[in-house]
């Protein structure tokens, strides 16, 4: 019986060792730089659509924090393919990212510092 419970301890515990929590990576610029390389990522901008036509990163999409149907957006991404996040600096990022989260995405990449950082770093960018 010792033996019986041991083991379904064991399993208990392996089991719960699987469902990791969704968990949210800050990143720097250059580190965002490095992703878009891999052209396939879910990059996102969370900003207005009229900062975003100013100047974006390329092949992002564009899903406003601020706007009521960010969820339903959100939803038609892969919540189980990274997903990396920008804004003007980071605030509505991190805001978003927190959101995803808490949807069940897995793995979540908020760039730190936003376009600010982004483009001090003269790095380029695309317009509408």
């Amino acid at each position: 019986m010792k033996q019986l419970n041991l083991i379904l301890i064991t399993l208990l515990l392996f089991s719960c060792m699987d469902k990791k929590e969704p968990q949210v990576y800050k990143i720097t610029a250059d580190q965002m730089l490095e992703a878009l390389e891999n052209e396939s990522i879910q990059l996102i901008d969370v900003r207005s659509e009229e900062e975003y036509c100013l100047g974006r990163l390329k092949n992002a999409q564009n899903i406003c924090i601020t706007n009521d149907d960010f969820r339903a957006r959100a939803e038609e991404l892969d919540k189980e393919k990274p997903v990396y996040l920008y804004c003007k600096v980071g605030g509505r990022s991190a805001n978003a990212a927190q959101v995803l989260k808490e949807m069940g995405f897995k793995y979540i990449y908020d760039m730190s510092g936003g376009m600010d950082e982004w483009s001090e770093k003269g790095f380029e960018t695309d317009k509408c």
